[in-house]
This record gives C-alpha cells, structure tokens and sequence, in this order.
C-alpha cells in the first residue's frame, strides 16, 4: 500500500498542481474526524488505551472545528473566484481575526488571487493570514513569499521566506520555498547565493530548480556550468515547461548538443506522442548523422510523419531509403505495411507483409505487421482472412504479448462464423494455454454458451460457476449468474469435475483489506482535514501521502479520496482507490472496506440524477454508471473531441437538446452546471435508448462510438443476442466501455440497494 501512494499520489503534487486543480465545488458531507469510530479502552491493557493528544495536534483539531463552516464558502471561491464569493470569505476572516480558523480564511482568499494570477491582491490576504496561521504557517509564508516575487518584491520575497527551513522543519514545501527564495537572490544580483542553496535540492532532478540553478550560474559568468545544466533540460527534459527556455539559452551561448542528445531528445517527443515535434528534430539531424546510424533516425522520422497523419510522405521517404539490412529492413517492411494500410492500399499491404514473412519470418516487426493486418480485415468484416492473420500471428509468435489476443479472436471470429467445432476448440484452448489472460472471462461465458447449445448443462453450470467466482464482479460474471438461474434444476445436481478449469490460476490477492482508522495523535492528518476546510484539497492530500510513508494502515486511500471528493474532484479519488486496489472488480464486497467501494462508486449530485432518470425512465444506476465511464464525476471534464461535462455532451448535442426540451436562455457554458448536463445528457441518452427499442447494449455502443457505426455492426449479420453483439464489435474500446458500464451499474445497484 506504501509503495502505491509515493508513486501516484506524487503525481498530483507538483507545484503546479498546487495553483492549477480547484474547483467542482460538491454536495457531500465535509471530512471530519467523526467519521472515525472511537477505540473503546481497556483499563486493563495499558497498550490499548487511547493515545494522549499532543498540543498542537489539539490545537489544530480546535481550529477544524472551528472553521467547519468555512468549508462551502472556500468551495465556492475556489471554483468560480467571483468577487461576491471572494466577500464571503473575506467577511468570515475578519470576523474570525486573529484565530486559526481566519488564518485559514485569508490563506484561501490569498490562494484564489494566485490561482487568478492576481499576485498583488494577494499580498493583503496572505499578510492578514500570518497572525494565526500556527500549524499552516508554511503554506501562509510559502504563499507570501511567491506573491511578492511574482509582484516583483524580491526583498519581501526574501523576508517572508527566511528562516523557513528552521521555522518549518517539518514542512513540505522547503524544496519549493528555496527555490522561490533562490529566484529572489537572483533578482537581487546574489546570484552565487542563489546557486549554492538550490546546488542541495537538486536531488531528485526537478525542472524547474534545475532552470534556477542554470540561470544562477549565468549570471555568475559561469557560463560553462550554466550550459551543462540548460543542455541537460532541453535534451534530457525534452517535455517540460522548461524545456523551450533552456533551448533559448543554449542558442545565445551559441551551445548545440551532440547528435546523441538531439536524438535523446527527439525520442522523448515521440515517446510523449508529440509526433510533429520529433518529426522536425528527426529531419533535422539527417544530414548529419554517420552512415551507420542513417537508416534509424530516417526509420524514425517515418514514423514520426506516420503517426502525425502523413503516411505519404512517410511512404516516400520509406521508398526512397531503398532495402536495408537487418533490423532496419524489417521494420522498413512493416512501416511500408503501416502506410499502405492508412491510404487503404490493400495490395501493398499483402506485397510488403510476404516480403516481410521471406525477410523476417522471427521479426517482431512481423508480429506487429500480422496484427495490423488482422485488424484490417476485422474492420473490413473479411473475417476469414482475419482469422488466417490471427491465426498465423499466434502460431508464429506463441510466446509475444498479442498472442492470448489474436487466439481469442481466431475462436471468438469461428463463433460468429458459425463453425462450432473450431469456436468450443478455440475456447477451450484459450482457457488451456491462456489461463491468465484477459480473454478468459469470455472464454469461459462462450464455453458454456456451447455447451448449452449442446444440451450439457451440467458443464454449462461447472463453467458459468468457475466464471462466478473468480471473476467476481466481471461483465461476464453477471451473465453467468443470470444464466445459471436459467439451467434445468437437474443440473444441479450433478458434479463433474473438468480439469481444464484447474488451469486458471486464484485470483492475485495480498489478502483481505480490513478498514482501519487514521494515526490518533498525527499532526499531518489533522492539518490535511483543517486544510480541507479550507478546500485546499491538493495541500491537504500532500499532508496524507507523506503520513503514509510512516503509515500503512488501509485508511489512507479511503481518506485521500474524500479529500478530492469534497471539492467536487470524485475523479481523482476514483483513481486513488483503483490505484489501490487494482483487482476490485474480481473480488466480493466482503474482501474491501465500504469506504473503497464507495469511493469507486460514488453517488455525487445524486438528487438532480435521480430526479431527471426517472422523467426520462432511465435507471438511475445506469446514468451514475454511464458517467463514471465518461468523465468519473468530473463536471470540467473536456475530450479530445470537445464533449464537455459530466455526460460528456457535444456542445451541438446540447444546443439540440435544449431546444427540444424548450430549455430557455440555454448557452454552452451550462454543459459546466451539473444540474444541466444531467437534464441534457439523460434527455439524449433516452432518445438513443429508443431508438434501439430500449436495448441498452446497442444504445450505449451507439453513445460511445455513434449510431452510424452501431447501424453498420449491426447489419454485418445475425445476432443471437446482445452479448453476441458486445463481443463482436471491432472497437476495442467501444467493447469495453459498453461492458464496463452494464458491469458498474449491477455494482451500484449491489452497493446501494434500490435507487
């Protein structure tokens, strides 16, 4: 559990992160430390007494208390920074002058003028908030100090800062108040001093401290140093912020990398899929590269264009390279594949992959090059030459990682092709020699469809069984439990034992997590819910993750999470709990605390979901699923394709929409108001529900991936039922986002009882 939270939780607690995510104010009870259940003491076991508070531990408790009903207002401010929310935390401060909790009050109205960019407006609050700021003394003067750089009062800057290292040892934020502190020396001309305090945080490697110390030795006339130092962030750091600066730099020192560090960098784009970027630095160093290395950067830059969409002139380049050796050659072949299928060039799909099969018969390249074809052909319903790719592609590479894939998908493609015999031998030998995939689920539902079909129940039960509880809460495992209902009882009564079931390994387990209450007398978990209270949810989990290095207890991912919760972020407390507990949807409710379930399925605005489900008929878990899936609670969720909200909704499907349901003075931005997109997205989806005669499969694959695509799926042939239907469609994440909520819903349902 330790381990988990340093890795992902860290991610949230950049400096940025501290100035970028509040917001989504939320209707849930706020954190408190009543949520605990008191340890009964026992006179007679001294070492099961309860813990003697500390002060300041006491002191802080004090002031959560007292700030409770600050909580909604701060939310408020956070979120929408309008100058009436701004008065209302700013009345609560003063009248709570000079206590912890007004501290706490002028931390948050200082805090939402940074997150504005205000830094002057700021200053007044953040000097207002060091009377009695105690135990958040350091968030106050880390805050004051940054204000007053950003303002450019270097000299404040420094007096707000010093000392912060002796007056707050204990404090998260020292690496982040030197360096605020260091870029005040350097705009005071102290630049050797600036240099010699961040010189001790530059382990671990940061961007940012790294850009300080880089200027710092500029500014020295250590231009030696300097360089080393902006030449390792614009080749090494290729993807942060900082990147773009240093190269500024590097080019007024007149500094250019080695082609090893041009590659490194150019690598590092193509790896953060910033294909056009690595494409230009790629094209850039080819006519200085040696011969021997000629051939890569080239097969790199290929497919850099490729991937940005522009397979012609990937394909040129790929021809006018001529045949290579080796490896080179090999994936020459394969990126020759790649750009044929873009342009939907059959022919030279077939030509470069026999080429390919005669050059490289062991080549990953080949591997990958099958694949690709395999799917060609699913997509073009070819599926008997899908199944010869997929299949070829298994025998050839048994051991690669597409291998349980293209299995399945051989079997699964002989099913719908109705040859039976091939489809029981195929699933059977997918649970045989694939016993850990991810396949073996719906290898188990379809073996045991056949063998219904075949008028064995008693090996359809056996199966549908072994499905129900391993695979506990699984797509599949609902089905199963449904179809076992529907066996003759007779079969029940009979046990046979089937040893190709034997093969399918436990499920994966550290053992049952048992609920546990957070440190009694901790002063960073009491800190993390007075910041709370200030809905400064990125400070406050900071406080949790670092009590988790000294704690292991299972409360900490629960409280994490609420944390996020109470400030409308259900999204990032849903990743905390999947991050924690990874095999949740294969275990039975008993295995994890309720606190873990119902962080992974809350119930968020649930009064305006319930209300406008049921006008349109609608479950109301169905919808808490369909947004779980979508945007996981988050109201400022934004896709790639500019769907917006909870419900992720087009801003046309919107305007639509509203007009429909005679929604007056409707204008996009109200996608953002949940009560809205709720109204909305429900009216939307109930209308595609209909159009498929309230089959929810087809609906939601229609929701997902549009009701032209479902319309094409749905005329490529015969279907037993919906099921069939999932399992066939050929997106890959349409499959799995319709499976994910018809499974999430049965989990609310059994986490909630009726709605």
């Amino acid at each position: 559990m330790r381990s988990w939270f340093v890795g992902v939780v860290a991610g949230f607690f950049s400096l940025a992160s501290l100035a970028s995510s509040q917001g989504g104010a939320a209707q849930q009870a706020p954190l408190q430390s009543s949520h605990v259940t008191p340890k009964k003491s026992h006179p007679s076991s001294k070492s099961k007494r309860r813990k003697r508070v500390s002060p300041r531990v006491r002191r802080v408790k004090q002031a959560f208390v007292a700030s409770a009903s600050l909580r909604p207002m701060a939310q408020q401010l956070l979120q929408d920074r309008t100058p009436a929310a701004y008065a209302g935390v700013e009345t609560y401060a003063r009248r709570h002058a000079k206590e912890d909790a007004g501290s706490l009050a002028w931390l948050v109205v200082g805090y939402a003028h940074i997150l504005d960019h205000e830094y002057a407006k700021a200053l007044d609050p953040l000097n207002r908030a060091k009377a009695g700021a105690n135990e958040i003394g350091d968030y106050v003067a880390y805050n004051l100090g940054n204000a007053y750089l950003q303002t450019g009062h270097s000299a404040e800057a420094l007096s707000a800062l010093a000392g912060f290292s002796t007056d707050y040892p204990d404090s998260l934020l020292i690496r982040d108040a030197h360096l605020v502190y260091a870029n005040a020396l350097l705009d005071q001309g102290r630049a050797k001093e600036a240099a010699a305090l961040l010189e001790k945080e530059r382990i671990p490697a940061r961007s940012d401290v790294e850009m300080a110390i880089g200027r710092a030795y500029k500014a020295t006339g250590e231009n030696e140093k300097a360089g080393a130092i902006f030449r390792n962030l614009y080749y090494n750091f290729a993807t942060s912020s900082e990147a773009d600066e240093a190269g500024l730099e590097l080019r007024k020192l007149a500094i250019v990398g080695s082609l090893t560090e041009r590659r490194t960098r150019a690598d590092l784009l193509f790896k953060a899929k910033r294909h056009s970027d690595a494409a230009h630095d790629y094209r850039d160093m080819l006519d200085e590269v040696a011969p021997s290395d000629r051939a890569g950067v080239q097969l790199a830059l290929a497919t850099s264009l490729d991937k940005s969409g522009k397979s012609r002139d990937a394909r040129q380049l790929l021809t006018t390279m001529g045949a290579q050796t080796g490896d080179a050659e090999a994936q020459r072949l394969f990126l020759l594949s790649e750009t044929a299928r873009s342009t939907n060039d059959e022919s030279a799909v077939e030509r470069t992959l026999n080429q390919l099969r005669q050059f490289g018969p062991a080549s990953p390249w080949l591997e990958q090059s099958l694949f690709s074809a395999a799917n060609m052909y699913l997509l073009e319903r070819d599926y008997d030459r899908a199944i010869d790719y997929f299949r070829e592609l298994e025998q050839r590479f048994p051991n690669g990682a597409r291998a349980s894939y293209a299995h399945w998908k051989a079997a699964w493609l002989s099913f719908r092709q109705r040859r039976t015999e091939d489809a029981r031998s195929g699933f059977e030998s997918q649970i045989a020699v694939y016993p850990d995939s991810a396949e073996i689920p719906a290898a188990l539902y379809w073996r045991a469809r056949v063998a219904e079909d075949e008028s064995d129940p008693t090996m359809a039960r056996a199966f549908y069984q072994k499905l129900a509880e391993r695979y506990r809460n699984f797509y599949y495992a609902e089905l199963a439990r449904e179809r076992l209902k529907r066996l003759p009882r007779g079969s029940a009564d009979v046990v046979n034992h089937y040893a190709l079931l034997d093969r399918i390994p436990p499920l994966p387990t550290n053992g049952k997590i048992t609920a546990s209450d957070p440190p009694e007398d901790n002063l960073r978990v009491e800190r993390a819910r007075l910041l709370s209270n200030g809905a400064l949810a990125d400070m406050a989990v900071r406080e949790l993750q670092a009590v988790t290095g000294e704690d292991s207890g299972s409360w900490a991912p629960p409280e994490m999470a609420r944390v996020y919760q109470d400030i409308g972020r259900y999204d990032r407390g849903i990743e905390i709990l999947k991050h924690a507990a990874p095999n949740y949807f294969a275990v039975d409710f008993p295995e994890l605390p309720r606190s873990y379930w119902e962080a992974l399925f809350p119930k968020p605005y649930w009064n305006d979901l319930l209300k406008y489900s049921n006008q349109n008929g609608l479950d109301p878990y169905l919808v808490a699923s369909l947004i779980r899936q979508e945007s996981e609670f988050n109201t400022l969720a934004v896709s790639r394709a500019n769907a917006v909200g909870l419900m992720q909704l087009l801003p046309k499907t919107g305007k639509t929409v509203a007009k429909q349901i005679k929604l007056k003075h409707y204008s996009a931005s109200q996608l953002y108001t949940p009560a809205v997109n709720l109204q909305l997205g429900t009216h939307y989806f109930k209308s595609v529900v209909d159009k498929y005669d309230g089959q929810l499969e087809y609906a939601l694959a229609a929701y997902n991936a549009g009701t032209d695509r479902v319309e094409e799926w749905l005329g490529q042939g015969h279907f037993r039922d919906p099921q069939e239907f999932v399992e066939s469609i050929p997106f890959t994440e349409t499959r799995e986002y319709v499976q994910a909520i018809l499974r999430n819903a049965n989990l609310y349902r059994q986490l909630y009882g009726a709605p």
